[in-house]
This record gives structure tokens, sequence and C-alpha cells, in this order.
């Protein structure tokens, strides 16, 4: 339990740290919240716009109602003190005029009111009253001498006859609203219990400065909020990036680490290489050694000149392989040139008559079989280079065929079409095991891979590299392309194909 205890930190962190935010990821983050609240912004102040709208549409009504229904009020209870058959003396006469026109001016004092009249239907059409002196004409008997300010009052009464059937049968206040700013308030006029027209008011109340206010300070406060949040995302943004720089920097040691470390590994591959192939060839030129001293034992005056040039390139090859001592990583040139124009028909014919056909233990149980195209043009790498790729090849047909009498068959194959030589060694044996001809992730096949056989023979130690030796200066200093594979009728065959 306690292990489990102290492995759950450990597991956490390792979690944690398969999920690093960049730079990159805190900048979207920041850009995406900062949008958002925006829109957030945006969103509510639209609709706290419409509800001041819609609140100050409410109010505005009622306002204006509250304003109409207290004049039609004042006039109803005004005429109510008064009978219609009292008779009325002058200054009574001129004090009810003169509260009348109190009552209509008082209303025009507000700023919001715009009009006030009394429409009133007279015959067919309909007269506006808007003076003391006419109300009272009017009511008290005096009809004829009505001056109506139709012009005037011309909107109010087109507004009135649309609304005077419905003001009639419902006895309530009737208010058309106008692009939500102006109001046409109709109250019915009933004095002493009889419907004969209807008090109309006109207001414009401005409200305004009240939703200006409150969207401003709500602006405010959401500014306020969208600072906040924005220098919080900054200061996480500066602590990211410092914790995001130092975090490279110690990515950038690690990684000059790596790299001197993988520069050493490389050292270290190709000094191993370097060793093996040494190693691999030493004995091929201990066996160069013993055909020269053996041809120097055979010289006559009549093999002179074949033994001649035989031992030159014994030597040559040996000279080859002690450079190649001096440095595990020789220069491109000394392998691959322009100077060099070697054929390689001859170089096969050299190799198969002078190496392998004097080995007194292969000669009764291998023969060699050579079709050499003769229109193959020569190429420019080092002759003696191009042994130490063929000699491991044809060296691992002779060992690991597995047949009394192994047939070797060499050919050299030229595509002008294609500007490419063709060079196929084949055998009769058993063939490769077919695990060794599969691909690795890097699509090399373990044929050629380190320290891979195709077979195991007492008394060969260097088993293993002949393939990849080859492989590696055909494919990394030839520029070649080699490749292997089992032949239908038994045995197998190695592949290298050379571009001009």
């Amino acid at each position: 339990m306690k292990k489990e205890k102290q492995n759950n930190p450990q597991r956490f962190r390792d979690r944690y740290h398969k999920y690093r935010i960049e730079i990159r990821h805190i900048t979207v983050i920041a850009l995406v919240l900062i949008v958002f609240q925006f829109i957030v912004l945006f969103m509510n102040q639209n609709s706290l716009r419409k509800v001041f709208v819609k609140s100050q549409q409410w109010y505005q009504q009622d306002a204006a109602e509250r304003i109409a229904n207290l004049t039609t009020t004042s006039i109803e209870m005004l005429l109510e003190s008064k009978g219609s058959k009292a008779k009325l003396s002058d200054s009574e006469e001129r004090k009810i005029i003169q509260d009348f026109n109190i009552i209509f001016s008082q209303q025009l004092l507000d700023k919001n009111v715009q009009s006030v009249s009394i429409l009133i239907p007279h015959g067919n059409t309909i007269i506006a009253i808007d003076d003391g002196k006419q109300l009272y004409d009017y009511l008290f008997g005096e009809t004829k001498r009505i001056q109506s300010s139709d012009s005037i009052h011309a909107e109010a009464i087109r507004l009135f006859q649309s609304v005077q059937d419905t003001l009639r049968k419902i006895e309530q206040t009737y208010t058309i609203v106008e692009r939500e700013q102006i109001f046409h308030v109709f109250i019915p006029f009933v004095p002493r219990g009889e419907f004969v027209g209807a008090v109309y008011m006109k207001t414009i109340p401005d409200l305004t400065f009240l939703t200006e206010e409150m969207s401003k300070n709500y602006s405010q406060t959401a500014l306020v909020y969208s600072a906040l949040i924005i220098v919080g995302l900054l200061a996480m943004f500066y602590i990211s990036t410092r914790t995001l720089a130092e975090r490279n920097e110690v990515q950038r040691l690690l990684f000059e680490e790596q790299k001197l470390h993988l520069a050493e590994q490389i050292n270290h591959q190709k000094e191993m290489l370097f060793t093996k192939r040494i190693y691999h060839t030493h004995h091929k030129a201990e066996k160069i050694v013993g055909f020269i001293k053996e041809d120097l034992r055979s010289l006559t005056t009549e093999n002179i000149g074949i033994i001649k040039n035989r031992i030159g390139k014994y030597a040559s090859f040996i000279a080859r392989v002690i450079y190649d001592m001096k440095w595990y990583d020789p220069p491109i040139q000394t392998i691959r040139s322009p100077l060099f124009r070697t054929n390689v028909n001859e170089g096969i014919q050299f190799i198969v008559e002078n190496i392998f056909q004097r080995v007194s233990d292969n000669r009764p149980t291998t023969k060699f079989e050579l079709q050499l195209d003769p229109m193959m043009p020569e190429v420019a790498i080092n002759e003696y280079v191009i042994w130490e790729v063929l000699e491991p090849i044809i060296q691992n047909s002779v060992d690991h065929a597995g047949v009394e009498n192994k047939v070797v068959t060499i050919k050299t194959e030229y595509n002008p079409t294609l500007r490419q030589s063709m060079i196929t060694i084949a055998d009769n044996g058993k063939g490769i095991r077919p695990d060794l001809l599969e691909s690795d992730g890097s699509g090399i096949k373990k044929i050629f891979q380190e320290q891979v056989t195709s077979g195991t023979i007492p008394g060969k130690e260097h088993s293993g590299y002949g393939c990849y030796i080859a492989y590696e200066l055909a494919t990394q200093r030839f520029g070649w392309k080699i490749d292997a594979e089992n032949l239908p009728t038994g045995g197998c065959k190695f592949i290298f194909i050379a571009p001009h």
C-alpha cells in the first residue's frame, strides 16, 4: 500500500508532463476568452437595451395615460359642480372658462405633452376643442358659436375617426403608439354619464438620458470586468512565457547533450564498422599473401608475364587494405572518383579465377559460371573496393549453399535505356531463410544487418559481417542498390544495381 501511495504522485507527474502547454496554446486561449467576453458583453448590452426600451415604453405609456386621465377627470368634476340648467352670472361664466383654460394650459406646460384637445362628433364632422371658451359654448348650449381649429388637430381627428366606435363600445382608455416614442392617448369624455367624445393627448416622453446612464454604467462595469480578465490572462501569459523559456533552455541544453552523445555514438559505430571491416578482410589479405608466395615459388621464364600481372593486382589489393587501416572514415574521393575507370567484368573474372578457384578445398565441389555482358561500361569506383563488396557475397554463396555440387552464377547486364548496370550473383543451394528476407522498420532486410548469417559453419569466425559490410559499402559509398531474394528453382541471388 505504501508503494502504491508513493507511486501515485509520480504517476500524476508523468501524466502531467505528457501534455505540454506551448506559448501558442496560451495565446489561443487568451484570444478565445477575450472574443467570448466581448460577445457576451455585446449580447448583454442588447438584452439590457431591450429591457430598458420595453420598461421605458411601458412607463411612458402609463405616464401619458395618467396625465390624460387626470385631465379628463378634472374637466368632468368641474362640470359635475355646475348643473346644465343652472343660470350662470357673467362672473361665474368667466370663472368656468378660466378654469377650462387652466386645465388645457396646465398640461401643455409638461415638456412631454405636445397637444391636448377634446374631440367631439358634431353632425358629420368631428370638432377639436382646445380652448375654454369653445368648451363652455359647447357644454352650455352655445354650439353655433364653436370655431374648431381643425387644421391644427387634423392628425388627432384622423386617429379619432379610426377608434371612435371602439371607444364608444369599451369606454376605456385607448392608446396608439407611433415609432415606440409617440403616444396618442384617447380617454372617453363622459360628462354627466353620457359619452360625447374623447379627450385626446399627444405625448412624447423622453427617458433616453435614463437608458443611456444605465447602459453607460453597465458598460463601465463590463469593461472593468473584461480588463481584469485581460490583465489576468496577460499575467498568465507572462508566467507561462517565463516558464516555457526556462523549459526551452533546459531542452536546448538537453538537445546539445544528446547531440554530443549522438555524435559520439556515430563515431563509435564508424569505428566499430572500421574495426569489423578490417578484421573481416585481414584474413583475405593473409590468403592473398599466400597466393603471392605460391606464385613466386612457381615463377619461370615462361609464366613471368602472367604472374607479374597477377602479383601486381594482389599487391594493389593488400595496399588498399593497408590504406583502409589508416582511418575508419576514408575520403570519398579515394573510393569514388572520375579518375577511376574500373572494368567490372575483368574484376569479376580475376576474383573468380585467381582467388576462389585457387582455394583447394572449394574447387572439387564449386563450379563458377560467368555470364558477362561485353557492353558493361566502366565505373568510376576503385577496383579494389569493388573487390571488398563482391568477394563477401560470392563467399556467402560458396559457404552457405548447403549442397554438394555448388554452381555459382555471376551475371552482368547493362540497360542503356535506364542507364544502369546490374550484377547478379546466384547459386543453386538451399536459399536464404525466409525470416532473413524480412525488412525492419527502416526497410533494410535482415540478411544485410550486423551479425546476421544465413548459416553456421565451424571455423568461420567472421560470419555475419560479409553481407553487412557489402551493403554498407555499396549503398553508402558507391550509391548502388543491393537486394537479395530466393529463386523459384532453389538457391538465392544477390542483385547489385549501379546507375551511370
